[in-house]
């Protein structure tokens, strides 16, 4: 009983501390928030890193974290609400307009990538004394730092002053993270010593089948639960139980994808676009509001945890002890592993770039250089996603006891730890040189998008006849009617599915201006804020 107490308290004091160092972030980070260099990321990491020195001295040099990592807490708990709510805030109108270059740059440019690095990473390592690796190792190193860290982009690109930038390297960092943990299970689950052309095609009808079946089962999730609270009208009640159903329909979405091992990254993605897109009109004002800071505010605790344990977990002894030998062999493996990240990011972006504009019209749509170049740096960062399968391919329980596995582990350590901090910290001044933002007035009314939830007033009084903008106030040259019409089809893909939306699903699954009037349910404060 005594042990067990003892343990109990030991648990006790080092959550106390984990929290306490949670809240110390969000104080600097605010502190910091006018400042051009540091981001909230940046600061839990290297709060991290500091409180990790401090445990190492303390402790003797025998421990430096204060909870024990696992990829399960990552990929169960504190991942899904930072993507759904990244589905859920994203502007939708940018995001589908810009979907092709996404899935090139998610996918084919993932694929590039993963090329690259297993390949560089199989010519340079085996000339160097790191210990005995496989080529399912080769292969998952590939697929480990392929990954960009989505996460990080969040914090260092802004969503209204540079909506195209977010919307391309925020969207291919999501279907990255996807296509590389399903090229990660790819290679864990075939045999990869017997390579032939079945097996190929065999793994690219398994990556075809995980990405459409986990973006089904995301868009069934939210339409889901779009038409049960729009039948059903919670509010009429309680408000809380409309926000529970959502949070749960959207995490049920993520395991279900987990349970029948699809991409659970691209489930619940797409469901929280969905569920902006109709569960959120459906809903009454007040809780409108609440699940967009309670979203909100899951996604930013979790990334700060995140951040905050990865500098924590750099220093554990464990990770370091079989290296500790050979420095100079250590700082060669990251260095390589860097070099191969930079050069196959650059082999996809412009490439895929220059293919993409082709399939432009306007000059306005194209992706200039400048614009590539802040795409290739911005999506150079690596950060838990990497950890966490570098972890699951070269640790048990977090530890190793082979060389060459406790070389991967201290070298995805390094990356994360210096892509995130060099690369994190040059994004944002990268940004504002490259791409100065224009007039706050007018930049503002361009990005908007009132169907999103990040507005609050414009979708109870809109008349639900699309989001574009209203530029009459403003002096833009306009094109003349016979170049606009040669310039933009008139029954583009967008018009097609306004359409059938319009006809079609928000009469059943609800969503701006197609939920019936009946007591209590949302439409009841629109109709009265307008009378």
């Amino acid at each position: 009983m005594d042990i067990i107490s003892t343990s109990d308290h030991s648990s006790i004091v080092a959550i106390n501390l984990f929290v306490a160092l949670l809240c110390a972030c969000i104080v600097i980070g605010h502190l910091l928030e006018e400042n051009r260099w540091m981001n909230e990321s940046i600061t839990a990491l290297v709060i991290g890193v500091g409180t990790g020195i401090i445990i190492l001295l303390t402790s003797g040099g025998k421990n430096s974290h204060l909870l024990v990592f696992s990829e399960d807490l990552f990929f169960i708990y504190l991942l899904p609400p930072i993507i759904f709510n990244a589905g859920f805030q994203v502007k939708k109108k940018q995001f589908f307009r810009n979907f092709m270059t996404i899935t090139l740059f998610g996918v084919i440019g993932t694929l590039i990538s993963f090329a690259i690095i297993s390949f560089g990473a199989m010519n340079f390592f085996k000339k160097m004394n790191i210990g005995a690796l496989e080529i399912a190792d080769y292969l998952a190193i590939g697929a480990i730092f392929s990954a960009t860290d989505s996460v990080c982009t969040l914090q260092v690109l802004n969503q209204d002053e540079t909506p195209l930038l977010y919307s391309l390297v925020f969207g291919e960092g999501v279907v990255n993270d996807a296509t590389s943990v399903v090229l990660f299970n790819a290679i864990q689950s075939f045999d990869i010593s017997h390579i032939n052309p079945t097996i190929f095609f065999q793994f690219i009808g398994s990556f075809l089948y995980l990405f459409f079946a986990s973006t089904v089962l995301g868009v069934v999730s939210g339409l889901l639960s779009a038409y049960l609270i729009k039948k059903l009208y919670f509010g009429r009640h309680s408000t809380d139980r409309e926000v529970a159903v959502m949070m749960l329909m959207a995490y049920l979405s993520y395991m279900l994808s987990e349970l029948f091992y699809l991409s659970a990254i691209l489930t619940v993605f797409f469901c929280g676009i969905v569920m902006s897109h109709y569960t959120w009109h459906n809903v009454t004002e007040s809780s409108r509001i609440t699940t967009k800071h309670a979203f909100a505010t899951l996604s930013f605790g979790c990334e700060i945890f995140i951040f905050l344990y990865v500098g924590m977990d750099a220093l554990d002894i464990e990770k370091w002890r079989f290296v500790n030998d050979s420095p100079g062999t250590s700082v060669r493996v990251s260095s390589i592993l860097l070099g191969l990240i930079l050069v196959g990011r650059a082999a996809f972006v412009f490439p895929l770039s220059f293919i993409s504009n082709l399939t432009r019209k306007s000059p306005y749509e194209k992706i200039g250089m400048k614009q590539q170049v802040t795409v290739w740096w911005a999506g150079l960062m690596r950060g838990a996603v990497s950890m966490a399968l570098a972890y699951n391919q070269f640790t048990r329980a977090g530890h190793t006891q082979l060389r060459g596995n406790a070389f991967m582990i201290t070298s995805t350590i390094t990356v994360v730890l210096f892509s995130t901090v060099v690369f994190g910290l040059m994004t944002k001044p990268l940004v504002r040189l490259l791409l100065p933002s224009p007039k706050p007035l007018l930049s503002r009314s361009l990005s908007s998008e009132p169907s999103s939830p990040k507005s609050l007033t414009l979708p109870l009084l809109s008349n639900g006849n699309g989001s574009e903008v209203d530029l009459d106030n403003y002096n833009i040259p306009r094109p003349t009617s016979l170049r606009m019409l040669l310039a933009t089809p008139t029954h583009n893909v967008h018009y097609y599915w306004r359409k059938f939306d319009n006809a079609f699903m928000r009469p059943v699954f609800g969503g701006r201006g197609f939920v019936p009037f009946i007591a209590g349910s949302p439409t009841e404060q629109s109709v009265h804020q307008l009378q």
